[in-house]
């Protein structure tokens, strides 16, 4: 069959091996006093990896996310993790949710319930979404791609031949980072069958623009800030979508500085002001990283960046995404925010929400503010 059951593993010897690891971690010197300043701040790291290896339980974890229903399904000789919760309501419409980096479906946890079953927490029942939330090539427990070529192009083929395979022929999207992209390219490649899509990020993509089209102020200005950016903060970016094969080596093999790596960013895109947990538990953020490291697909989620560099997002001549379209623009996150001028240039937006607060990880940070705008835009084109 296709599509079968899944059981998540949780393998002892491995988690065993994690904790020996964690307790030989040779620490770079700092210069003292000087905190975040240069990078991760080796305070800190001392005090989570002590908690990593001494109190934290991934055992636990992988009891709270087996609470869902989880599948594999295979295409085109790559194997897809997914959660799929039926909703609760009169007539619940299909929603796959896709996630970024360095991030995982474990993002979506909070979501999910919320959406698929809005009475439980004492919204309407005619909001219910039937909840998709497949988890990337190369990241969590789906498989590592073998190949090169998995970028986001083919991964949005691999969700709408996965959502046909459960017997939806028409489908809601919703994403942020790459699953932006991801949900970008079903709206734009795949408009009979989507009926909108909703973004809490903006992809990188580059609109068509005639010969001789000029730039508002307010785009150009746009387009400094995102250079200044990638050049201030674009290290990962860059050695990601041009080498991902040589820092692989260090990330696989330390738990520390796989650590490091990703919590660096739910730092600086979390709105958390510097603060880390003030947005993120330990063992949310722990759960992320140890999924990465059991796993070991550090190296494939990056390389999804290289393979993003290959095929960029970038609109030819008549690309448009004709299907209605809802962002939810969080104040905090990487990068410049485009201005709606850019972003309608290539989206067909009908839905326009400046969130108050959040971040990045958008479904972690804000579940109640994410999934009240979804249902929001959604509920106007139930019918259609």
């Amino acid at each position: 069959m296709a599509i079968r059951t899944f059981q998540l593993p949780y393998p002892e010897s491995a988690v065993q091996d994690l904790r020996e690891r964690l307790a030989r971690t040779r620490w770079p010197d700092i210069i003292p006093g000087s905190g975040w300043d240069y990078g991760v701040s080796l305070d800190y790291m001392k005090e989570i990896c002590q908690y990593w290896k001494d109190e934290f339980d991934w055992k636990r974890q992988i009891e709270k996310m087996s609470a869902f229903h989880h599948y594999r399904y295979a295409s085109r000789g790559v194997g897809i993790h997914f959660i799929h919760e039926r909703g609760k309501g009169p007539a619940p419409i299909p929603l796959i949710l896709t996630h970024g980096w360095p991030g995982s479906f474990l993002e979506m946890l909070k979501v999910i319930p919320m959406l698929a079953d809005p009475a439980s927490c004492g919204a309407n029942s005619a909001d219910a979404f039937d909840v998709i939330v497949p988890s990337l090539p190369g990241y969590g427990f789906s498989d590592r791609p073998t190949e090169s070529g998995v970028n986001t192009f083919r991964i949005a083929d691999i969700w709408m031949e996965l959502m046909k395979e459960l017997g939806y022929e028409r489908l809601a999207a919703q994403g942020g980072d790459w699953g932006a992209d991801v949900t970008t390219l079903l709206g734009l490649r795949h408009p009979e069958r989507v009926i909108g899509i909703h973004l809490n990020s903006i992809p990188p993509y580059k609109p068509y623009l005639e010969a001789g089209a000029v730039l508002s102020e307010v785009e150009q200005a746009f387009l400094n800030e995102a250079s200044l950016w990638y050049e201030k903060s674009g290290a990962y970016d860059h050695i990601q979508k041009t080498a991902p094969q040589t820092v692989a080596y260090g990330l696989t093999d330390s738990p520390a500085g796989l650590a490091a790596w990703i919590l660096e960013k739910f730092r600086d895109w979390g709105d958390c002001d510097g603060d880390i947990e003030r947005r993120f538990t330990k063992d949310e953020l722990l759960s992320n990283i140890t999924l990465y490291w059991m796993t070991q697909t550090i190296h494939s989620s990056c390389r999804l960046y290289y393979e993003d560099n290959r095929t960029p997002l970038h609109f030819q001549k008549g690309d448009y995404v004709t299907v209605p379209c809802g962002i939810a623009r969080f104040p905090k996150r990487e990068g410049a925010l485009p201005p709606k001028r850019w972003i309608e240039r290539g989206y067909n937006i009908q839905h326009w929400t400046e969130m108050s607060r959040g971040g990045h990880f958008a479904a972690l940070e804000e579940p109640e503010l994410l999934v009240e705008d979804i249902r929001l835009f959604f509920r106007a084109l139930r019918s259609d």
